[in-house]
């Protein structure tokens, strides 16, 4: 049953272009609120959204219908045969497949950006002409490189590659004296707010962090090498180090650390047992010629005794009474504790057997490892980015059914199945040894309480351990942020909705990341003939908008453009700035709508 939400009274839809969103969830929202922000109308479809949501949609006017996207009837009733695109970011795959199909079959020539978990279905989807993104894929990469804390990475723009670089101001000047031709993106005041695209005679004092955009050969020559981990001490010969794999601890401390108690006791007393009854047998033991049982000899008949071998190399029949009870007594409790050794040890192999078929192994040894709580969509993506790293990963995962426990398997990744709010967990962890903390449990509430636990748990090592939380709304992360100190706050909706609003308007993003606590575009956007662009000169953009490199339409590239470069038609500009001026820069080119 079609009906209007109760947030908007009953309207029939506009005749100029809008975009239909299917899904008032997570990412749902963003793409409303930016699209809107963007001065685009909006309608949102969605039989069961979020009830904390639908406030939103009252407050900025954006009409709501309350029905099943699957069908006909309702893409119809939001406008289908006049919006300019169609946005499918239900919580649920099955049903974004079933809505993105049924919207390229009522109107083959419109846009659709489909959000798609699976990776098979994507694929697959992707040959309909369906412009598909997965929030994890878009979003793990800001949360990888906060955990490594990446001051560099390289990026494809305009058929050329370059680095982006977070540098620190290493005295004070202006950005040109210290960084020359590379261009300068944002700059993260040391006691003040993050400035965006600033000037090249901006004055900047020591301790300040730059992001600086340039080819590898500019950066280097900035001397803005890749920063590199503390190199473990040299050995020479058959000993040296491999810089390659992360330093374990010593084979024998982390099996006698991981062994259970009752094995270590059962030793224990097994190792009593045969240090009373050497020290028997070489006071007591007398041959008929005198001769005693040397240390070699005592020890080979307890061993002997114990393991219920008899050889019959040694004879207690002549000894004293006292010598043969001994005897009687060291065959008994002798094969009572080896037989209980065994046993215990034999449970304890097939515990971690089954541990480990299940993808649950003991963390043991590890060190500089990155620990990732949750093991959702964006925990497994993170997961597969840091393996790909060669990083060590440790993952925390309450639900013993997960169905990537199976991948991690695969990729030898310890999963403890425990809560990770509580202390005892963090032990198993090894959290005094890690490199850095991922929290991304999709319950807010949850993951801020677990990371306040690991920031209680680190102690004085919490100023350089990353810690990154996973938070859902824009606003909620900057008050954590403020109010308990974390650092690296993320929230997969800012990062990946981005994307969604670029498929929708026709723009290509390359990239977001943070700087500080914001979140910042490099996008691709076609200058329009006759639109809003077509002429303008690069002085003349919005203040925090900046063109890094300029692709013209006879192919030659420009980087850095001058500031009085013209645009002109067909000119392929690759900008960076806050989303929602990038959104309006599209909207004065008129490039939808």
């Amino acid at each position: 049953m079609l009906r209007q939400a109760e947030a908007m009274p009953p309207e029939e839809p506009d005749a100029a272009p809008h975009v239909i969103v299917c899904g008032l969830h997570d990412e749902g929202v963003r793409v409303v609120q930016q699209l809107h922000a963007a001065g685009v109308e909006v309608v949102v479809v969605d039989a069961e959204p979020d009830l904390r949501l639908v406030p939103l949609l009252t407050e900025i006017g954006v009409r709501h219908l309350v029905a099943d996207s699957r069908m006909p009837e309702t893409l119809r009733a939001a406008g289908i045969d006049t919006a300019a695109a169609l946005v499918c970011v239900e919580s649920d795959d099955l049903q974004t497949l079933a809505t993105a199909l049924l919207g390229r079959q009522l109107r083959p020539d419109l846009r659709v950006v489909a959000q798609m978990r699976n990776e098979a279905v994507g694929r697959a989807l992707e040959g309909t002409g369906v412009a598909v993104l997965d929030v994890a894929r878009l979003s793990a990469p800001a949360v990888v490189r906060a955990c490594l804390r990446t001051d560099r990475w390289s990026l494809r723009v305009a058929d050329r590659d370059v680095v982006m670089v977070e540098a620190s101001c290493r005295r004070d000047g202006t950005l040109r004296d210290l960084f020359g031709d590379l261009s300068p993106i944002a700059v993260a005041h040391a006691d003040g707010p993050v400035e965006v695209t600033p000037g090249r005679d901006l004055a900047v004092a020591r301790g300040d962090r730059v992001h600086l955009l340039g080819t590898p050969a500019e950066v280097d020559a900035a001397g803005l090498a890749p920063r590199r981990r503390p190199a473990v001490a040299e050995f020479v010969g058959a000993r040296a180090g491999r810089p390659d794999r992360p330093h374990r601890d010593p084979w024998l401390r982390v099996l006698l650390r991981d062994l259970d108690r009752r094995v270590k006791h059962a030793i224990l007393a097994l190792m009593c047992l045969a240090a009373v009854s050497v020290t028997v047998l070489m006071l007591g033991y007398e041959e008929a010629d005198g001769r005693r049982m040397s240390f070699l000899d005592a020890l080979y008949f307890t061993v002997e005794t114990i393991g219920t071998v008899g050889y019959g190399d040694f004879y207690f029949r002549d000894q004293h009474g006292w010598l043969r009870v001994w005897a009687i007594l060291l065959m008994v409790v002798g094969a009572t504790l080896a037989t209980v050794f065994f046993a215990l040890l034999t449970n304890a192999l097939i515990a971690r057997r089954i541990e480990e078929s299940l993808g649950r192994r003991r963390i043991t040894g590890l060190t500089d490892h990155v620990i990732v709580v949750g093991l959702g969509s964006i925990g497994v993506e993170s997961v597969r980015m840091l393996r790909a790293e060669g990083v060590e990963v440790v993952v925390v995962e309450r639900d013993q059914t997960n169905r990537f426990l199976g991948e991690l398997n695969a990729l030898r990744v310890p999963v403890v199945a425990a809560d990770a709010t509580l202390p005892d967990t963090w032990r198993q962890l090894r959290l005094e040894h890690a490199r850095a903390v991922a929290v991304l449990i999709s319950d807010d509430l949850v993951s801020i309480e677990t990371a306040l636990a690991v920031r209680e748990l680190l102690g004085e090592r919490w100023a350089e351990v990353p810690v990154v939380v996973r938070v859902f709304g824009r606003r909620l992360a900057a008050t954590v942020e403020q109010s308990f100190g974390f650092r690296h706050v993320r929230s997969p909706a800012v990062l990946a909705a981005p994307w969604f609003v670029g498929a929708t308007l026709g723009v290509e993003v390359v990239d977001t990341f943070y700087v500080g606590d914001l979140p910042l575009l490099l996008a691709k956007l076609t200058v329009r003939a006759q639109g809003g662009l077509d002429g303008v000169t690069l002085a003349d953009l919005p203040a925090q908008v900046r063109i890094v490199v300029l692709q013209r339409a006879d192919g030659v590239i420009e980087q850095p453009p001058r500031r009085d470069t013209r645009l002109r038609a067909d000119d392929n500009a690759y900008l960076v700035g806050p989303y929602d001026e990038l959104i309006a820069l599209v909207r004065a080119d008129a490039a939808v709508v």
